[in-house]
């Protein structure tokens, strides 16, 4: 079983607010875009429903807000 934190299909970090104890309460980034259903039916139906893919498996990252740069110090 894939950690909930984890994306079941490449094995990175998936982001997902529900994944953590400090931020289950917010809302996931998933809710805001439309993930092809294609891509979660590529899914072995072991994987399905396991955790949240990355949005790079999802392929929505154009559908993302850009990322803030970070600070330098």
């Amino acid at each position: 079983m894939t950690a909930p934190d984890l994306c079941p299909a490449c094995g990175a970090r998936n982001d997902c607010s529900m994944a953590s104890a400090q931020t289950e309460h917010l809302p996931c980034w998933c809710y805001s875009v439309s993930i092809d259903p294609e891509i979660l039916r590529a899914l072995p139906p072991e994987q399905r429903n396991s955790a949240c893919l990355c949005p790079r498996c999802a392929d929505v990252l154009s559908q993302l807000p850009p990322t803030p740069p970070e600070h330098l110090a």
